[in-house]
């Protein structure tokens, strides 16, 4: 009797061992393929290492065309844009303000650029002049935008007086022309032409989602098809300020012109950092959002250009100098000249 209660025990011990066995063999048949999987991956790692170690020629590839080869590039340009964006959310949020959106084309597709001519109240000939000479006027300057990807609009703020003459003819105008971005919360001064820009930015920023924002001023000509062709070319790079790059002298004379009030910030040697000239020059599409998301806190100087090239100071930006920019003494091929 003993003998046979034992029989069941030794069952179950040898059907528990044969589990084991079972049980080991597909553990190692997991560990095997998943060895043999990363095998294979080094493999392929090591082939494309070894294939893209040398360009053309021998020549030894950068960090930047390895980051091509793995496919990385695009996706730390895309983190580069999120980042910024992220900043921008950080902001008031859009469309905060009031601003006059009417006739206002809000496309849903990203532009290429956006062209923002300053003007002001008294200037009807000069803009004139530009829709004559460069500027399209109505069906055609839709199809612009909507087609090519080229926004333009002539921009103004109010009136210290809100509502009078100057604002009424502005408004005239607009109806007309159906070409202007009027700047609601901004009053026209001549020496309020850093938080002008500032404005156009934020305001453009909030209405068209474009590679670039460009501002000229409205005693200049440009060439649209150069222009397209130099975006175009500099589009995928996120973080660019380009223009006619200067620097000079920091004017300390109260009575002269371009007096600098605050010219003791620029040091013992009264000299400005390298900033692109005001009368034309852009804005990436992640520079001019930050320009958006920190448009409360960034400081104006006493002229325009001055301001913009501080905003960009401390920021991780590519300088652009392109001297075709130099609407007063234009190159060859030139984008911008004098009218």
């Amino acid at each position: 009797m003993k003998g046979r209660l034992s029989q069941p025990g030794t069952g179950r011990g040898g059907l528990t061992n044969l589990m084991m066995i079972m049980i080991s063999c597909l553990a190692c048949f997991y560990v095997a393929g998943r060895l043999w999987q990363d095998t294979e991956r080094r493999l392929i790692l090591i082939k494309l290492l070894n294939s893209s170690a040398k360009g053309k020629g021998g020549r030894i590839i950068t960090a930047d065309e390895k980051l091509e080869v793995f496919g990385c590039k695009d996706k730390e340009n895309r983190l580069a844009e999120l980042e910024m964006e992220l900043a921008a959310a950080r902001g008031q949020g859009f469309l905060k303000e009031h601003m006059n959106t009417e006739n206002i084309s809000l496309s849903s597709q990203r532009l290429l650029a956006v062209i923002g001519i300053n003007t002001e109240f008294g200037n009807r000939m000069r803009r004139d002049s530009i829709r004559r000479k460069w500027m399209p006027t109505g069906v055609a300057l839709k199809s612009l935008e909507e087609v090519e990807g080229i926004a333009i609009r002539f921009v103004v703020g109010r009136s210290a007086n809100r509502g009078d003459s100057s604002d009424r003819l502005i408004d005239a105008e607009h109806r007309k022309m159906n070409d202007f971005l009027i700047l609601e919360s901004h009053v026209e001064a001549s020496e309020e032409s850093a938080n002008k820009a500032k404005n156009f930015f934020t305001s453009a920023v909030k209405l068209w989602d474009s590679d670039f924002y460009i501002k000229v001023d409205d005693d200049a000509f440009v060439n649209i098809d150069e222009l397209k062709k130099l975006i175009a070319s500099h589009r995928d790079k996120p973080h660019v300020y380009i223009g006619c790059m200067k620097s000079g002298n920091v004017v300390t004379e109260v009575d002269q012109r371009w007096y600098e009030r605050e010219w003791w910030k620029f040091g013992d040697g009264k000299s400005y950092f390298r900033h692109a000239g005001g009368q034309m020059y852009g804005l990436s599409r992640l520079l001019a959002q930050y320009v958006y998301a920190n448009r409360d806190i960034l400081h104006n100087y006493a002229h325009e250009d001055i301001s913009v090239g501080s905003w960009m100071l401390g920021l991780h930006v590519e300088y652009i100098d392109d001297r075709r920019f130099c609407c007063s003494s234009p190159p060859r091929g030139a984008i911008c000249n004098n009218l």
